[in-house]
């Protein structure tokens, strides 16, 4: 390995003069990346329906595909999950990366090509890599391996041709062979579906080696480090990995995680944010002393930015890099070379700088929790609501959600605030059966709350009559339109609303 890491680092540190250029040059290259596209595809069913040959300008492209979310394209999804080619891209596409669902589906299945792996995701892992060792030239990054936390799903076959898993597992199956010398552990563990034996099997092979890197959710990476150090004895994680410099996060915010993983680890290291997901490698962290990671160009996919009050829109408007603004909340749509056009795909972003193009992740168009991960939107929390009504017998007048952070002293997990017009007559049933519910529709959940490895069983408060209508009122919002947010990713709403619960100044006019 220490034979093999300088030249690997030289040839890192080479693809720079390549960032470089789509830093310096955004707007051409992301129009040039547009045309390869659009060629690409022309002769595909959707290229065909939409005359992909005919279009030569952005104003032509945008005027004659719509923005598309998840079951628009899912017709032509299932089609080729079943075998049938050439419908959204010019390739064979034989792999389906499983993430959370949308409204009506508990899991989605994102299309992977052959180009998306090489010049989206492999290529966007080694430019981060790139970046990391021009930051920091001295780094023995390579000297040891990177521990990778991987996903909850095994890979799964749809027929002899077409596999899928989720993100994770289709990365880890299609990484080249010198990619597992530099990696921990071994693929079979990596790719185990049971989470608590994972962990376990995680923290016995990997205490042997020299791990200099982590790449995971926080959430599960911290269930890692803990058995770890139970298992070994020691109170800090460097005294198990002393070479460990850095740790490699996405998916969440890291904000609420950072003191703990400080406190666990013992040391100062590294923390380099990234946002890759299953649809492509979008960015990372170039500088980790700012803000922002840097928005990939050149990597397979074309960006358009929905002003967020354009959602929902009949013809929505999208603005390119040059039409931009700094801290403007913007939904994401690409069009990509694993078959997406004008996908939008439901996060929301703010720029944090524009020379170069930076960007940090603001949230999702809709409500929703994903502080760990889980990916609950409303349409989840709705229908388990519902479930847990009609099978204790309650009536929900009311209701707010948002995260129970993890600590010291225990997991997260979801806090909820319910006022009840009927309450039911045991509130442990309720929880449970919400609980239940919210695992059947939300396959992201129900991998957080399995066995209680990350996410603990939701705490549900019973709220005295009005206290939602005078939380609204003291925002000036009683009446008319204005609704109690179901869900939210912060405690803000959960602090407030418990602060008027808690004191006298609820009425009863309401």
């Amino acid at each position: 390995m220490r034979l093999l890491s300088p030249a690997i680092s030289r040839l890192a540190r080479f693809r720079l003069w390549r960032i470089e250029h789509w830093m310096n040059n955004p707007v051409t290259v992301q129009f040039e990346l547009l045309q390869d596209l659009i060629t690409s595809a022309q002769y595909t069913e959707i290229g065909r329906k939409f005359g992909f040959e005919n279009l030569y300008t952005l104003k032509s492209f945008k005027e004659a595909v719509p923005i598309h979310e998840y079951d628009d394209l899912k017709p032509y999804i299932e089609r080729c999950m079943q075998g049938e080619q050439n419908l959204l891209w010019n390739t064979p596409i034989t792999w389906f990366a499983k993430s959370s669902g949308t409204t009506s589906e508990k899991s989605k299945f994102i299309p992977v090509s052959d180009e998306s792996l090489e010049e989206s995701h492999f290529q966007g892992a080694k430019d981060v890599l790139t970046l990391y060792y021009n930051y920091n030239p001295d780094s023995d990054l390579l000297m040891g391996k990177g521990l990778v936390i991987g996903g909850s799903h095994q890979v799964s076959k749809l027929n002899e041709e077409t596999q899928y898993g989720d993100l994770s597992a289709v990365l880890m199956q299609n990484t080249p062979f010198w990619g597992h010398w530099l990696r921990t552990p071994e693929l079979s563990i990596a790719l185990l579906d049971e989470w608590e034996t994972k962990i376990e099997k995680l923290a016995e092979t990997t205490i042997v080696e020299n791990v200099t890197s982590i790449s995971g959710v926080p959430t599960w990476t911290v269930v890692l480090i803990k058995r770890i150090l139970e298992i070994t004895g020691k109170q800090y994680l460097k005294e198990v990995w002393p070479n460990l410099e850095l740790y490699i996060h996405g998916g969440v915010s890291f904000t609420p995680y950072r003191e703990q993983f400080e406190k666990l680890i013992g040391a100062p290291i590294h923390y380099l944010d990234l946002y890759n997901a299953s649809e492509g490698f979008f960015a990372a962290q170039n500088n980790p002393t700012e803000e922002g990671m840097l928005l990939f160009l050149q990597h397979g996919i074309f960006y358009e930015f929905m002003p967020v009050e354009e959602y929902g829109k009949e013809k929505p408007q999208t603005l390119q890099l040059d039409e931009v603004e700094i801290g403007r909340n913007y939904a994401v749509v690409i069009s990509s070379n694993g078959g997406l056009w004008r996908y939008l795909i439901g996060d929301t972003i703010q720029f944090t700088s524009k020379a170069p193009f930076k960007i940090k992740v603001s949230g999702r168009i809709k409500h929703f929790i994903n502080a760990f991960g889980e990916e609950v939107i409303v349409d989840n929390s709705d229908r388990a609501i519902a479930a847990a009504s009609e099978k204790t017998g309650a009536i929900v007048k009311d209701y707010t959600a948002g995260p129970i952070y993890f600590s010291e002293h225990g997991n997260g997990g979801h806090e909820w605030l319910i006022e009840f017009e009927k309450a039911p007559s045991d509130l442990g049933l309720f929880t449970y059966e919400l609980d239940t519910a919210l695992k059947n529709v939300n396959s992201d959940y129900e991998a957080k709350r399995h066995k209680d490895i990350a996410l603990k069983m939701p705490v549900v408060q019973s709220l005295k009559k009005y206290v939602f209508e005078e939380w609204l009122k003291s925002k000036g919002k009683l009446g008319g339109q204005h609704k109690v947010p179901r869900l939210s990713n912060d405690r803000k709403y959960i602090e407030e609303i418990l602060a008027i619960a808690n004191s006298e100044q609820v009425s009863k006019c309401f």
